[in-house]
């Protein structure tokens, strides 16, 4: 059992009384890192009192949210059972239950907002606020602070300004998605160019085909570009250790193409070690 977890999803809204019970029954059976959890459909039907059809759908719909996703099996007396990790990234990109903030303005007598401070023990009151108090847990505000999410809502606002226009529904949410992607530790230019390649990618789709932000970010589509962006990373990375390798065995060869070599490309070998000054001008190159 993990309070962690627990805590967690029970700070977040799923959409329904249902999806909340199922999420807080197997959060209950989950390791700190969302790990772990092992049991049947069955199983959560029994302790939910949901219908089996109910949890077999919530199930469903969790593994497509990207709320869950399996990492094994494991073998039981009637096959085998499916074992589960709670994605904490995307739970942490959940609406929160907390209520907002209720200016009421002035009243008149007002109540007094501060707790009293009771008795006094050896002559030393207590505080005078309860520890969960606002004024307790929140910090103020600093420039710094206040800077940092100014530049967090402009990288979120020109990461949702690439997405096709007429594709952008539920402004908030949107942004509020991708400021959780950001916060989870995607990098800004990725995601930015993860989305221009969908746009790009969805480029005269019919109305049948498209999706709206909201739901886009929501489902962490995402994700693929992001895969794509990694892989093309790699594959250049890896061009671009051939052509030096290239490079450094034509001067090791004296090789005819070597006077293809610009002075660039010479320091960058040397600087990486691939040739020494000597082999350059052994090669008939200047180092």
């Amino acid at each position: 059992m993990s309070w962690r977890i627990a805590n967690e999803c029970a700070e977040r809204r799923f959409g329904s009384a249902a999806r909340k019970q199922i999420i807080m029954f197997l959060a209950d059976k989950a390791s700190d890192d969302g790990s772990g959890i092992w049991c049947s459909k069955g199983t959560i039907q029994r302790h939910t009192e949901l219908s089996e059809s109910t949890v077999k759908r919530t199930i469903i719909d969790f593994l497509r949210e990207g709320i869950l996703i399996e990492t094994g099996r494991r073998h039981c007396k009637n096959g085998y059972t499916v074992i589960y990790r709670i994605v904490l990234e995307r739970v942490a990109s959940m609406e929160t239950t907390a209520e907002p903030d209720i200016l009421t303005g002035v009243t008149v007598n007002p109540v007094q907002p501060e707790p009293g401070t009771g008795s006094t023990v050896n002559g030393v009151r207590g505080s005078r606020r309860t520890p969960n108090h606002p004024k307790t847990i929140h910090k103020p505000p600093t420039r710094r602070r206040e800077a940092a999410e100014e530049v967090e809502d402009l990288e979120s606002e020109k990461i949702l300004a690439a997405y096709p226009e007429d594709r952008i529904r539920d402004r908030r949410t949107s942004l509020r998605l991708v400021a959780a992607a950001l916060k989870a530790g995607v990098e800004p230019d990725d995601l930015l160019q993860a989305v221009k390649a969908y746009a790009k990618e969805s480029e005269g789709y019919t109305r049948s085909k498209v999706c709206f932000s909201d739901n886009w970010f929501k489902m962490r589509r995402w994700e693929k570009g992001l895969t794509q962006i990694q892989a093309d990373r790699e594959n250049a990375r890896e061009a671009e250790v051939n052509g030096r390798t290239r490079l450094a065995s034509w001067i090791h060869e004296r090789h005819p193409m070597c006077r293809h070599i610009t002075n660039r490309q010479i320091e960058d070998l040397i600087s990486v070690k691939l040739v020494t000054p000597e082999k350059v001008r052994a090669a008939g190159l200047q180092a």
